[in-house]
């Protein structure tokens, strides 16, 4: 099984891209998106039928992995990976890039926020893509937050040139006290107008965070929710939304609070087939929360 973290730090890093048509708002229907990194490995033999897979077990939106600057969007020129997603009833408002601080074998990974950055924005724009994300950090990267929030601002305002917007989405160290703060707090810290957060519900969850209380406590600021659920057992590991602990009726109800504008079903590890979570978790969504 690919690891968030072996899959980020491979030589070979997924492109990934976010493809929507500028004249279509959240607001106007109810998407319910899919973070394609749930289903990475099916990406990778088989993009083209893995969307229509997607598609056709009731997801409208999805949310792309990591991109580096190959200006392909897993194996595809933008054109033709636009026309797939748009064959399919699919829009791709946000993806997710790393910050690149980190070396891969010595050398840096182009297409990240410190690294190539400029033609990242470019190509997201090119594609239509609403919201570009800072994935995830590195453990070299987790020393100095306050540098990291600095990057983000710079890279908020590249962002915000092209009519795009960053993000950040948090796992569960950004809650660790360091050197008396949270990290969270230092990200929170950044201009509110160029860095926005996608919160991940189960990551802050697991660290003891109330969602609902971040969105009570900055309002606005979360135009992004990835959808996981945390299991009963002791270990709390990720499962089928709707199949374990955490109270969705009650956070979807401060949707407006929070700024939701999309929200990304993910789950990191399935018990089997991935598509047989996330047609689980489509259905409780649909039933329950939309």
């Amino acid at each position: 099984m690919t690891t968030r973290r072996s899959f980020l730090k491979s030589a070979a890093l997924l492109s990934a891209a976010a493809c929507a048509s500028p004249s279509v708002l959240a607001a106007d229907k109810s998407y319910i998106g899919l973070q394609l990194y749930t289903v990475r490995e099916a990406m990778q033999q088989d993009p083209t039928g893995t969307l229509a897979k997607v598609a056709a077990l009731g997801y409208n939106s999805v949310e792309g992995a990591t991109y580096t600057g190959s200006q392909k969007f897993y194996g595809m020129e933008p054109a033709a990976f636009a026309k797939v997603l748009k064959q399919n009833g699919l829009i791709m408002p946000s993806s997710h890039y790393i910050l690149g601080e980190a070396m891969n074998n010595g050398q840096p990974t182009q297409g990240t926020i410190l690294h190539g950055w400029d033609k990242a924005v470019d190509d997201a724009a090119q594609v239509g893509v609403k919201y570009m994300v800072c994935a995830y950090l590195m453990d070299s990267e987790r020393d100095h937050y306050k540098k990291v929030a600095e990057y983000l601002n710079k890279a908020g305002e590249q962002c915000k040139k092209a009519g795009i917007q960053l993000c950040y989405h948090n796992h569960d160290f950004e809650f660790q006290t360091q050197n008396g703060q949270l990290p969270y707090d230092i990200l929170l810290a950044t201009d509110k107008n160029l860095v926005k957060m996608e919160l991940d519900l189960y990551w802050a969850t697991k660290a003891g965070k109330d969602p609902v209380e971040l969105f009570k406590q900055h309002p606005g600021r979360f135009p992004l929710w990835h959808v996981k659920d945390m299991d009963k057992t002791p270990q709390r590991n990720f499962t089928e939304v709707g199949n374990g602990s955490i109270d969705f009726k009650r956070i979807f109800a401060q949707k407006k609070l929070a700024g939701m504008q999309y929200f990304f079903v993910e789950q990191d590890q399935t018990p089997g087939s991935p598509f047989d979570s996330i047609k689980q978790s489509v259905s409780y969504i649909k039933r329950t929360l939309v």
